[in-house]
């Protein structure tokens, strides 16, 4: 089976690019000894083609907002030979207003694809509804990661369960390292450490650990919070570094700033785990509840980190069970009272760490690609998409149709 995956990709740095290089491999784990050929189909973000060095495995380049591009993929993808598509969809990553240039690309498609989720919104705008709508009755499945998201597909999108499959979120099939060993490794300061992983923007809520600090400093005066990442790209264009020296102004004001520590750099998988393994307690205080998914959280229960989160729908599932506590949204008081008791009572911390592992095994990447690769198999034998009527195709035009016609 030959899989063309439609994707940002390494060694861009983005979750997708990420995700999307361990399906592949993963899936091809369970398919026959040199019987794939899989490529894959960078989206770049700039009208650089050469923008990332990508190894020999990225056939085709689309840079993001042309249009002609996602035609010329297409055709490309037909006479490739591939047996279906796999498509990794966020409405960032594709040009178009919302991402609708995918639509040129998947309507021109002459073999069955599958699309992933990893965005699904409660209440979309008309465009993003229509182009959710339309990439899901043109696929031969569509892919969620969670019971909400597939709830939603169906009462706001209208989307049959049938065309609906969930799978969890994949996560590093690393051993368990020796902590103090790890701790030294990468250098943390000593004492209990508070983490947060991720590209860094007001939409993650931080502000809220660093207001529950000086309370837990009172009770853990050797506690420190590790913000672990890079500002986001769009952030970064937009406002530079603002949000990042608020954050470190906040800390001041607090009398906190020597238990604040930043580490602004993209860690590859292993380190990650090495981080979340080494941790007390790993912190998601997102702000907004209607987060779908999160790969930073699969990660920390993978790695068997004591998890508090705000309560968004991904957390809601993946921490019941007691795998971890949910604090209010904003509630710095509520934070500073969990994150205390837990690290006071060593025995309840550790309670968390062993149910977030064992939950965790079965996130594991060789398990989650074996579950891909029965959906991509039956997929491969589905007909080709539908294609789109004559006047869906003139609104997919409208909403494709670029500022201004640039090709190569």
């Amino acid at each position: 089976m030959k899989i063309a995956y439609i994707s940002t990709c390494q060694p861009r740095e983005c979750g997708l690019a990420t995700f999307n290089e361990n399906l592949l491999q993963a899936v091809n784990h369970y398919l026959p000894f040199n019987a794939s050929g899989s490529f894959m189909v960078a989206l770049n973000d700039s009208d650089d083609k050469y923008q990332y060095d990508y190894d020999n495995r990225v056939k085709f380049v689309i840079a993001q907002e042309h249009l002609a591009d996602y035609q010329a993929a297409a055709s490309f993808i037909n006479r490739s030979g591939a047996d279906m598509c796999c498509i990794q969809h966020e409405f960032g990553i594709f040009g178009g207003r919302s991402g609708a240039h995918l639509l040129t690309l998947t309507s021109a498609l002459q073999m069955p694809y599958t699309v992933i989720l990893h965005t699904v919104l409660e209440r979309p705008d008309p465009v993003q509804l229509f182009i959710t709508r339309k990439l899901a009755d043109g696929a031969a499945k569509v892919i969620v990661m969670s019971k909400k998201a597939v709830q939603l597909l169906r009462e706001a999108y209208r989307i049959p369960l049938g065309k609906i499959s969930s799978i969890p979120h994949g996560v590093p099939d690393f051993e368990k390292p020796d902590i103090q060993t790890i701790k030294q490794q990468l250098e943390l300061p000593i004492g209990k450490i508070l983490l947060t992983f991720g590209l860094i923007g007001p939409s993650k809520g931080l502000e809220t650990v660093i207001r529950a600090l000086p309370t837990i400093r009172e009770q853990h005066p050797d506690a420190k919070y590790v913000i672990l990442g890079k500002t986001h790209p769009g952030v970064l264009k937009r406002s530079g570094e603002d949000y990042r020296d608020s954050l470190k102004l906040l800390a001041a004001q607090l009398g906190v700033e020597k238990h604040l520590l930043f580490i602004s750099k993209f860690v590859d998988e292993q380190d990650l785990h090495a981080y979340l393994s080494a941790c007390d307690i790993y912190l998601t205080p997102y702000p907004n509840g209607a987060q779908i998914t999160s790969g930073t959280l699969s990660y920390a229960v993978g790695a068997g980190a004591a998890v508090v989160s705000t309560p968004y729908w991904h957390a809601q599932e993946l921490l019941k069970s007691n795998r971890g506590k949910l604090f209010n949204f904003n509630d710095h008081s509520q934070l500073s009272a969990i994150v205390n008791n837990l690290l006071s009572n060593p025995a309840e911390l550790n309670k968390l760490k062993q149910n977030a592992f064992r939950h965790g095994l079965s996130l594991r990447w060789p398990k989650i690609g074996k579950q891909y690769t029965q959906l991509f198999k039956a997929n491969a034998e589905t007909t080709s998409p539908t294609l789109l009527t004559e006047n869906t195709l003139m609104k997919v035009t409208s909403l494709t149709r670029p500022l201004s016609w640039k090709t190569y």
